[in-house]
């Protein structure tokens, strides 16, 4: 399913954003109805469009268009919605942004997915603070580390500097308290729920030199809640950490919102 502002996209519409791919997004699971975060998903649509269109999106017609999306469908699914301007070209990429709804299967829960294998990769999100559509250098990441046996890839600066994975946050466990890097990042909708669930979280930069005193880590993201990490390159880690456990069960009990 696509929707275009409300009505069904046609293929001239979606042209712009395959060819010339210049826009914003932002993921959310949907379950039953109802959304984990959807004020805190709305912000980051409504910000992103100042920051790429200089262009002020309204809430309300948000709220509408993923009603219209959702509609009374049960169950469990991810929504994308995007912000680009169909009319955009090479020359003139910022246009007015129109809205587009997307929706795809969610991942299957029972059985959890696996805990994650990552390899350190040297790259970052640019601009990193914005959710944007231009995924090719983190999806290159993700496939040099898929291809070399790992699941996935979690980015690190020419200073070593942990930053995130290419679609996720990433956070440790010190001793007993959850640590968030300090670095330029996305900052995650579901990174933010989570932050106020241990009251002692710390958020100090980590470097690479730094997994072999960590405790645990796990990755974060709408589209799965809260994901074990086994391994970062040689370095192994316990997946049945208490403090992982309570993270996951407290963020699938956070009460969603209806749009």
């Amino acid at each position: 399913m696509a929707e275009l502002n409300g009505a069904p996209a046609t293929a001239a519409e979606l042209e712009a954003l395959a060819l010339i791919n210049y826009g914003h997004f932002t993921t959310m699971l949907v379950d039953d109805g109802r959304v984990r975060g959807l004020a805190d998903h709305l912000d980051r649509l409504i910000g992103d469009a100042r920051r790429v269109f200089d262009a002020e999106l309204d809430r309300d017609r948000l709220r509408g268009h993923l009603r219209s999306a959702i509609g009374d469908r049960s169950g469990s699914f991810l929504v994308r919605i995007t912000a680009y301007d169909p009319a955009a070209d090479l020359l003139h990429p910022d246009g007015e942004p129109s809205i587009l709804i997307t929706t795809r299967p969610a991942a299957p829960t029972s059985p959890p997915p696996p805990p994650l294998r990552l390899r350190t990769i040297t790259g970052r999100r640019d601009p990193a603070m914005i959710k944007h559509v231009g995924l090719f250098g983190v999806l290159w990441s993700r496939r040099q580390a898929r291809r070399d046996g790992y699941d996935d890839a979690l980015l690190v600066g020419a200073d070593e500097l942990i930053t995130e994975g290419p679609t996720w946050n990433i956070g440790f466990v010190d001793h007993d308290h959850v640590l968030w890097p300090e670095a330029a990042v996305l900052p995650g909708i579901t990174q933010r729920l989570l932050q106020p669930l241990d009251p002692g979280a710390d958020r100090r930069p980590v470097f690479r030199s730094d997994l072999s005193r960590l405790t645990a880590a796990f990755a974060t993201s709408s589209g799965f809640g809260v994901r074990p990490i086994a391994a970062i390159d040689g370095h192994d880690f316990p997946v049945d950490h208490p403090l992982l456990g309570r993270l996951a069960r407290a963020y699938r009990d956070l009460p969603g919102e209806a749009p």
